[in-house]
């Protein structure tokens, strides 16, 4: 009798598992496993939406990868602007967190200022840039023309669109911050009374504690923030549209434009493939190389 009411009530909680994780499971079908069988299909196709579609084999993947020149260019450019921002970003959030984390007055209203522009709008905020970079009445040339220097292009020189927007991304240092400040505070305050028993001094206890204790933040930011940076969109859009010259189309821009501008569906499926399948190998790159670099406590190295 008592095995009965022990299976009826496994079965009761595999039910009442099962009914959590419905909804889950729903939009993961409808929203991300679906819509990637799709464009799986939709790759080797012609189709125009307004149209039936027509199987072209592999001729989409040819044009992107050998006939498409705007393909390599988007590609270069989202790879620049990752590999200069990410790093950016990263130093700038944590030198930040270790300013937050001493023991200083209005340290909450501190830690509220640094985090409130993480929170708004991509739309709103590439607006707001595009105020500060103006040539003629932007923020940034007027402070360089109040001590006599005459500001760059910005937006409308292809020389200094790129660097612009790399500037604009440490605009959302903040929500990294809040990261590394918790992983600060997670460090045991033992490990740096002891080494200052020991006489280490200030930028010993950083490199020899701090930084090491630091490195699965670390990695987990660098994780994200290739992912994120790879997939820029809102700010080319709405500042440069690309521009000048094709010196601000990121990948994600391009696929738009093939997508919902010229309606080549089958085309930006492959190009979200060609991102994806990019987005993968840098991702694993970075998780094989953390074997060398990041530590977690409690770990026995050689196992």
């Amino acid at each position: 009798m008592r095995s009965v009411k022990r299976s009826s009530l496994r079965r009761r909680e595999e039910v009442a598992g099962w009914l959590f994780a419905l909804p889950w499971i729903v939009g993961f079908l409808a929203f991300t496993a679906g819509p990637m069988t799709a464009s799986a299909v939709f790759a080797f196709t012609d189709w125009n939406i307004m149209q039936p579609m027509h199987w072209t084999g592999f001729d989409n993947i040819k044009r992107a990868l050998t006939r498409d020149p705007l393909v390599w260019q988007s590609l270069k450019v989202t790879t620049i602007y990752a590999f200069v921002s990410v790093p950016l970003q990263i130093v700038l959030g944590f030198a930040i967190a270790l300013l937050l984390n001493t023991d200083i007055r209005g340290l909450q209203y501190y830690r509220t200022v640094y985090y409130l522009p993480a929170v708004l709008s991509g739309v709103a905020v590439s607006l707001l840039w595009r105020w500060v970079y103006a040539p003629d009445f932007g923020l940034i040339n007027s402070l360089l023309a109040s001590v006599g220097i005459r500001g760059p292009g910005w937006l409308g020189d292809s020389r200094w669109a790129l660097p612009a927007l790399i500037g604009m991304s440490l605009w959302h240092v903040g929500g990294p911050m809040v990261v590394y400040l918790a992983g600060l505070q997670g460090v045991p305050t033992d490990l740096y009374e002891a080494a200052e028993v020991d006489g280490a001094s200030w930028g010993m206890r950083f490199w020899h504690i701090t930084i090491p204790m630091m490195t699965p933040v670390l990695f987990y930011q660098l994780v994200t923030g290739i992912i994120n940076a790879l997939q820029v969109f809102t700010q080319a859009l709405i500042m440069t549209d690309g521009g000048p010259h094709n010196a601000t189309l990121f990948f994600m821009l391009y696929l738009y434009r093939n997508a919902f501008d010229y309606f080549k569906m089958g085309y930006a499926s492959v190009l979200a493939w060609i991102l994806f399948f990019y987005i993968l190998l840098l991702t694993v790159l970075v998780v094989r190389s953390s074997r060398f670099w990041v530590f977690y406590v409690g770990e026995v190295r050689g196992r």
